[in-house]
């Protein structure tokens, strides 16, 4: 496939891409890392949410010059696809430390009935394939809440698109924030990596972005191709240099820059 050739969506270079690409489910994992501030010290979750649809499809139109309308578009093709991703998540994430593993599937049910309705009966006819995971929903309200107050529940977060967007902007600021925050967009094919920031327009060009968010989302498209061992190498460097807090970049209290942090973990790659 040539990327280079896949149309923008409604403007929208990246929502393009994850259509183009057949990625219907983002991956985007929290975890406080030893070393930096956080006012959640038990979090260790992975928000799932389906990325080509919901609010973020990009249908919209005006009534009339005093109304503007947004359609909210759920298939049960894309939830199923998510939710299969969710469950693989758990499932993994289960063999690896040996607990017991959790998804929660979120929802406003209660006001959007058919579209929510829809979500969750998919999310359900996955769960009754993985009867060793525990299954739950959550109402969207309740659920960023209880992030705030228990986010130890958690473990695995499965959404649609604007409510995974902004709960795994929550889980990223309770762990170590944006500048650490790592994910990948995942298909039945094809895959792509990006930081959850993105491409931090705000702050491009100047040299003080924190890099470790693209480092670590290296190391998850390590995993995601069977190299484990070097993904465990990069993110241990990376773990290294903010344990050892002698270089941070402006986001975690500290002056230095783009290029000195990444020298840091580039260092500690190095003694690996």
């Amino acid at each position: 496939m040539d990327v280079a050739q896949i149309p923008p969506h409604g403007g929208d270079p990246l929502g393009g891409l994850r259509i183009g690409l057949e990625v219907s489910a983002s991956v985007r994992p929290s975890r406080t890392i030893p070393g930096i501030p956080s006012p959640a010290a038990d979090i260790d979750c992975v928000v799932v949410r389906e990325v080509t649809e919901g609010l973020y499809s990009r249908d919209e139109y005006m009534g009339d010059d005093d109304s503007a309308y947004a359609i909210r578009v759920v298939t049960r093709e894309a939830s199923t696809k998510t939710a299969r991703m969710a469950f693989a998540q758990a499932v993994a994430r289960q063999e690896l430390s040996g607990r017991p593993a959790r998804v929660t599937a979120v929802h406003k049910v209660g006001v959007l009935k058919l579209s929510d309705g829809l979500f969750l009966g998919a999310c359900a006819d996955v769960a009754r394939e993985f009867p060793e995971i525990t299954y739950e929903t959550a109402n969207i309200d309740a659920c960023a809440m209880d992030m705030v107050r228990n986010p130890g529940h958690f473990d695995v977060i499965l959404a649609t698109n604007a409510f995974g967007d902004i709960l795994s902007d929550v889980a990223a600021g309770l762990a170590a924030g944006l500048g650490l925050a790592a994910s990948a967009c995942i298909g039945d094919r094809w895959a792509y990596f990006e930081p959850v920031h993105g491409t931090a327009p705000d702050i491009a060009g100047k040299g003080i972005a924190n890099p470790c968010a693209t480092i670590l989302t290296v190391a998850m498209m390590l995993r995601h191709l069977g190299e484990d061992a070097s993904a465990d190498t990069v993110e241990t460097s990376v773990h290294a240099v903010l344990a050892e807090a002698a270089v941070r970049t402006s986001d975690l209290g500290g002056t230095a820059t783009s290029a000195e942090m990444t020298d840091a973990v580039l260092a500690a790659l190095s003694r690996s």
